[in-house]
């Protein structure tokens, strides 16, 4: 007869049940930290959240980008030359190419903006969750320091392999004879001709720049936020008022990297291998070009950034509450 029936019986004759042990060890991470812990983790809504905000958020304001890449490739006064400014560029542009002609290269951004906004708004929840106080709180430094870590994270891992493949695409499409058929075509040729060391050239510089991005725009957006709550996080800051929080935090990013975003456009460029390294482009720009080539595309930038932040947030804080009613 079965040991276990045996058992069972004997402890119903002595009128006790006995209470069941697993006879495997117990596996707390399975719980704690692995795979259920992270489901139901903040970290894993920003993920999706984030990735879906960036497909949105990048259809609608591309055309801002294009026309910002475009004057800050564009070289100085001469013959090679081709802008004379913002509108020169879209009207250009539109002759030529029609009104999608703005929106070549979309589809190499859609490409690495789900993956770029996903990394930076998951790394951001994880560092949030980490960096927290007793009270549950985040503090100036501490909103400060995960910006900056979901800023470096997104440009390691998303930002500066997609960037210089947009930028190498966007100059492509304004040479006389364009050699990228399509996203996967000009993949395979830029790593063909340039390697995938070539993939992340101006690595440093756009790490600087996303870090120092995310660390303003996080923080500031935080400390709004807390302002706004008066210190009680349960309550709940309008979409509307998000939106224009997102503006301001856009508005503070964009004057302090500026120069740094043209010096990493530069690197990416088709051109740069006329640069020894980020410093040397930085200097050259300087020499040949002078001080104000640093903010080249900056009121396209300004204006296309606080449309971004302002529609990141907005989008990214729409899904998040979606997720946290449905998703507990």
């Amino acid at each position: 007869m079965d040991s276990s029936w045996l058992m069972y019986k004997s402890s119903q004759e002595s009128g006790t049940i006995s209470t069941f042990r697993n006879p495997f060890l117990r596996r707390p991470w399975l719980a704690d930290s692995g795979l259920a812990a992270v489901a139901g983790s903040s970290s894993l809504k920003g993920i999706i959240a984030g990735g879906i905000t960036g497909g949105i958020e990048i259809c609608i304001t591309y055309p801002t980008e294009y026309v910002k890449t475009q004057l800050q490739l564009d070289g100085k006064s001469g013959a090679g030359k081709q802008y004379s400014g913002i509108w020169d560029c879209v009207t250009k542009t539109v002759k030529n190419h029609g009104t999608l002609g703005l929106y070549r290269g979309l589809s190499i951004l859609v490409y690495g903006s789900i993956p770029k906004s996903a990394v930076r708004f998951g790394s951001f929840e994880t560092m949030k969750e980490l960096l927290v106080d007793e009270n549950g709180k985040l503090t100036t430094q501490a909103s400060f320091l995960a910006g900056l870590c979901a800023g470096a994270s997104e440009a390691i891992f998303a930002v500066t392999p997609m960037e210089t493949i947009k930028v190498k695409f966007i100059n492509d499409q304004r040479s006389a004879n364009p050699r990228y058929k399509g996203f996967l075509h000009g993949v395979r040729m830029i790593i063909k001709e340039y390697g995938f060391r070539g993939v992340y050239q101006g690595l440093t510089p756009t790490i600087l720049k996303q870090g120092s991005n995310q660390a303003i725009r996080f923080c500031t957006m935080e400390t709004l936020n807390d302002w706004y709550r008066g210190g009680d996080k349960n309550v709940d800051v309008p979409k509307v008022i998000v939106g224009i929080f997102g503006a301001c935090a856009g508005a503070l990013s964009v004057f302090g990297n500026t120069p740094i975003d043209v010096v990493k456009t530069r690197m990416q460029g088709l051109e740069a291998s006329k640069y020894k390294n980020s410093v040397d482009c930085m200097i050259q720009i300087w020499k040949n070009e002078g001080p104000t080539a640093f903010y080249k595309g900056t009121v396209p930038r300004l204006s296309r950034v606080c449309l971004d932040v302002a529609l990141t947030f907005v989008i990214y804080k729409s899904f998040m509450d979606f997720f946290n009613r449905v998703w507990t």
